[in-house]
């Protein structure tokens, strides 16, 4: 449990690492990767294998069976240690020394399009280029649920699932192991011990991620039933802010399995209660200077407002990228106190962009972007959203009047002006493929990387989910 905080350092060089290695006694090297979905990856070599030289040759892979990556015939990869990235593994019997790696074509020695880690370099290099700005600090708040267990499949003649959670309130009847202090459905906010069940768990959560060099704002229980809980880290700048989400899903799932519990950052697991959003804070600056601070609407700059423009024009294809799953729209629907009206507002949390006033501050000041949740790929997503409020600056973007107003106010006639994130995955989909040049600029995306992700969504999640039939429409045809 011997994890170092030295992995967020920015200065660090190959002779550095090898000793860290070596005075935490690593047995093994774990070289860490994204797939186009999201989910981390990993490959182990014996620490003899690790040298300075490493940081030049790289580590062989076979990336042909990585969702989303190469062909088999072009599937030889090299994994580079990020010399910046480094801890030991808080979860290993044997000590092993972690590292983010970057994905090289060995033939090319270029960067691999399809890393995601590339595109949110890329991203940061754009910003630069611009002279807009030179950094973009994201902020992001996952929420996640806590489960007890957890079973599901799929067969040609039957399909289920079933959730166990200690603080489903469906699960009041238990005869044993039941003690009561459930969170009401919608009301599980912020109670304390007994009703919140999981309070030293998620504070072990917290100290895992404290040990292996996040920095930890707060933690509390969620809005759901389900153990839904809230752990928020510090903001930092894109790729890091990235690296920092996909460690904490790792931290938060093992420290979760050691205590018997099962995490999901699906968000919309339970039916009739909250789901899990990552509520996402952003902001530009140059040098030591706040770019969004100014004496506009909220205290916002003209820039903050045209970067807003830029969220609420592209919102529906950023919707692809930043709720990138079928079950994403069980979240975003209209009428359910969901993000799902692009505009922007200082009060109301239906609006997709709201402006937190909890300080005056001008380093306080940032715009948080409210439809993104936790199924998401972090170093697309944050890269997608910046290269969005980039393009509201450099066009100018309006974002329009505020939304104010309670949404459930307003009438049919004024509701109809304001317009919405898409309704399934499917209309996310073609929304961004109708609508991504934004993203090209700089070659952050390319044209080649979107429509292997277009069509990776639409066969392997949309069709998938659309050729099957659904348990509830038993319910509702089986007599027909």
């Amino acid at each position: 449990m011997a994890a170092q905080k030295e992995h967020l350092e920015e200065m660090a060089d190959p002779k550095t690492v090898v000793e860290f290695a070596r005075q935490n006694g690593a047995k093994l090297l774990d070289l860490r990767f994204t797939d186009l979905p999201g989910l981390w990856h990993h490959v182990s070599y014996p620490i003899d294998q690790f040298s300075e030289a490493s940081f030049d040759d790289g580590f062989g892979m076979d990336g042909s069976s990585i969702r989303g990556w190469a062909a088999i015939h072009e599937s030889d990869m090299l994994l580079m240690p990020d010399v910046n990235w480094y801890m030991m593994d808080p979860f290993t019997e044997v000590p092993t020394l972690v590292m983010v790696a970057d994905v090289i074509d060995p033939v090319t020695k270029q960067r691999y399009d399809r890393d995601p880690r590339y595109i949110a370099k890329k991203a940061e290099m754009y910003l630069a280029s611009t002279g807009m700005a030179d950094t973009a600090f994201f902020g992001a708040e996952a929420e996640f649920f806590i489960f007890d267990n957890i079973r599901f499949d799929q067969t040609v003649n039957e399909g289920f699932y079933f959730i166990d959670a200690e603080e489903g309130r469906w699960n009041s009847g238990r005869e044993s192991n039941n003690l009561g202090y459930r969170p009401r459905y919608k009301e599980g906010y912020f109670p304390v011990p007994p009703t919140d069940h999981y309070q030293d768990l998620r504070s072990e959560m917290v100290m895992a991620m404290q040990q292996c060099g996040l920095t930890v704002e707060c933690h509390h229980h969620e809005v759901a039933t389900g153990g839904q809980t809230e752990i928020d880290l510090k903001f930092d700048k894109l790729v890091r802010s990235a690296d920092n989400m996909m460690l904490y899903k790792y931290i938060v799932k093992n420290v979760a399995n050691q205590y018997g519990k099962t995490v999901t950052f699906m968000p919309k697991p339970l039916f009739n209660d909250n789901g899990s959003g990552m509520h996402t804070h952003q902001s530009l600056w140059k040098g030591s200077t706040p770019l969004f601070a100014g004496d506009g609407y909220a205290g916002l700059s003209q820039m903050a407002l045209w970067y807003i423009g830029g969220l609420i024009k592209h919102g529906p294809a950023l919707a692809a990228v930043i709720a990138p799953t079928t079950n994403s729209y069980k979240r975003l629907v209209p009428g359910f106190e969901a993000p799902v009206n692009l505009a922007y507002s200082r009060r109301n949390r239906s609006a997709a962009c709201r402006i937190p006033m909890y300080s005056a501050s001008p380093k306080a000041k940032r715009v948080e972007f409210r439809p993104p949740d936790p199924s998401c790929n972090p170093y697309m997503a944050f890269a997608a959203m910046m290269m969005a409020g980039l393009d509201g600056i450099e066009n100018k973007l309006n974002p329009g009047q505020p939304l104010d107003k309670d949404i459930y106010d307003l009438g049919p006639e004024e509701l109809a002006k304001v317009p919405s994130m898409p309704g399934s995955l499917e209309d996310a989909l073609d929304a961004l493929e109708s609508d991504h040049q934004f993203l090209l600029k700089g070659d952050v995306f390319t044209e080649e990387l979107l429509r292997t992700y277009i069509d990776y969504k639409r066969t392997k999640e949309v069709d998938a989910i659309r050729l099957r039939p659904h348990p509830y429409e038993f319910s509702l045809y089986y007599d027909i």
